[in-house]
């Protein structure tokens, strides 16, 4: 064993559970209860310099001698150190405002998972949401710093933005979704009661003086905000130096990005014999065009209501849970639950708490039913759920004998490769309840493909918003309301959207190159678990794990 790699991971691991002390709280740490992020430009700058330090330390361990465990530790770090430090260097919380995926949308979601268990957890919490309104408060600073470098958002999302705040503070306080927050299971009703109240209070008293300081800040700039013309980081000062720091964040290799955007319309051709082969069987026609329209404007292709949405969710989810056995040799303790929200991400996943107070969640976004397709559910079941994001965030958590950083980091294009590699995965496997919801299958893929050309199409080729709703549009069978929240989002989170579809075909050449080596000695067991069994790597270590598995013929 490596002493100094182990207590460098250790170390790692210790600094991003006080530095993001909401993640420590959501995995069921609650020695950071009564903290709230810093999101000052003082606090961005330090993590720059302390993550550098973590990296420059992870190279000089040397290599020599370690395990195979232990190169992956050094691996791991090493990246995610670099990548972040990378990554934040670009400041682009001063350009942080959005009104899909901003800090005000997923406050309110957090909140309502932190798993609080005892009267501590309870009062220490009351601490932290005083904290918070310091923490908006600081968001604006950021927002302001920006406007003085002439760094803006896009108008637009300034103005939805602004909306969203003036409605949360309009609110009565006793209706406020932080109060979303659970109460420990041990108050009764009296105690919960009382615990409210004075929740309430401090929403009312620190929390939202923070939000209408947010909100104020972020009006001030709409004098000087970008226009949704040019929406893209290279609309900015900067702005391709910070492009390639988040494709390389997201992404875990270099890619030029006019190579990204000839994959994606070359991904996007392929699915059209896929389209009108399945269109012929379920809806009578091969025109792409009629078929991209049935599905998005049928309305009994649609849901109406939130808890169908719900229901045929966790219909996929059992389906997947009696199969996986027969796909996956290492199979996660942690359940799985679907949960409704009213904001976000049309979908998203939260993995467990450590401490088994809360099982995986798969939330689903309802406050327009009829966005959802009845096609779309199981794709995405699968995809959030069982085989994708909890088969493998849960396993992460519990593999043994790995440094905690490793069980819990998230790197995108690994994660999500995987994720969306499991709704071609579930065709596989027998999931899918008819021709329906295998074109939910070939939907999901040609989200994943626009997404490839719209990201760079924006953020390095100077595409516009309405350039970019118009070619996904044409080019797939979403809603125009899913295509403009999803162009938002792309928007707030520049060269996130890529690392699905590369990282998907990144894990499917992997495995047709394993295949194609052991010949009948492949076993897709042993494969999955080679690829889960070692927590969230970046591609360059993934292959080099699936080659060194392939030359030894087992997941060892």
């Amino acid at each position: 064993m490596n002493d100094d790699l182990a207590r460098l991971a250790d170390e790692y691991w210790e600094y991003g559970l006080e530095y993001e002390p909401t993640d420590a709280l959501m995995l069921g740490d609650h020695r950071y209860d009564d903290r709230m992020e810093d999101v000052s430009r003082e606090a961005e700058d330090a993590h720059v310099a302390r993550l550098r330090d973590f990296g420059s330390r992870a190279a000089a361990v040397d290599p020599t001698g370690l395990t195979r465990d232990e190169r992956v530790t050094r691996e791991v770090l090493g990246f995610l150190a670099g990548a972040d430090a990378d990554f934040a260097e670009q400041h682009l919380a001063e350009v942080a405002v959005n009104p899909a995926i901003g800090v005000q949308e997923m406050m309110p979601v957090a909140a309502g998972q932190f798993p609080l268990l005892e009267a501590q957890h309870a009062e220490d919490v009351l601490v932290k949401f005083r904290e918070m309104g310091r923490m908006f408060g600081q968001y604006a600073d950021r927002v302001l710093e920006g406007l003085a470098a002439g760094r803006t958002a896009v108008d637009l999302h300034i103005d939805r933005t602004v909306a969203r705040l003036d409605a949360w503070l309009a609110s009565p306080v006793g209706a406020d979704p932080l109060l979303a927050v659970p109460a420990p299971p041990v108050f009764d009703e009296a105690a919960e009661a009382a615990w409210r109240e004075r929740l309430a209070g401090v929403i009312a008293e620190r929390v939202r003086p923070g939000l209408a300081r947010y909100r104020e800040a972020i009006a001030a700039t709409r004098g000087q905000a970008r226009s949704v013309d040019r929406p893209g980081l290279c609309s900015l000062p900067g702005g391709e130096e910070a492009y390639a720091a988040a494709v390389r964040r997201y992404v875990t290799l270099d890619r030029d990005p006019e190579e990204v955007h000839r994959i994606g319309l070359t991904q996007i051709e392929r699915l059209a014999d896929e389209y009108r082969e399945l269109g012929s069987e379920v809806l009578g026609t091969t025109d792409l065009a009629a078929i991209f329209e049935a599905l998005r404007s049928d309305p009994a292709l649609h849901f109406s209501e939130g808890p169908a949405v719900v229901a045929a969710a966790e219909t996929a989810l059992a389906k997947a849970r009696a199969a996986m056995g027969d796909w996956f040799g290492r199979l996660p303790q942690a359940g799985c639950r679907v949960a409704e929200t009213p904001s976000g991400p049309i979908a998203f996943y939260f993995p467990p708490a450590t401490d088994g107070s809360r099982p995986g969640t798969f939330f689903v976004n309802t406050s327009d039913p009829t966005n959802w397709g009845t096609f779309q559910i199981e794709s995405m079941a699968y995809h959030e759920g069982i085989p994708g994001h909890h088969l493998q965030l849960a396993i992460a958590q519990e593999l043994p004998d790995v440094p905690q950083f490793r069980r819990h980091a998230f790197i995108s294009a690994y994660g999500e490769g995987w994720a969306l590699y499991t709704e071609r995965l579930a065709d596989e496997m027998g999931l899918y309840g008819g021709p329906i919801d295998r074109i939910g299958m070939l939907w999901g893929d040609s989200m994943r493909s626009c997404r490839l050309v719209v990201d760079t199409g924006m953020h390095a080729l100077g595409w516009s918003r309405q350039q970019a709703i118009d070619f996904v549009a044409a080019n797939s069978p979403m809603a125009v309301g899913q295509i403009e929240a999803e162009i938002d989002r792309y928007i707030g989170m520049p060269g996130q959207a890529l690392s699905y579809m590369l990282g998907r075909i990144e894990v499917q050449r992997l495995r047709m190159e394993a295949e194609e080596t052991m010949g009948d000695g492949f076993d897709v067991k042993g494969f999955h678990d080679v690829v889960l069994g070692s927590g969230v790597v970046p591609l360059e270590t993934l292959g080099r794990l699936v080659g060194e598995w392939v030359a030894g013929g087992s997941a060892s």
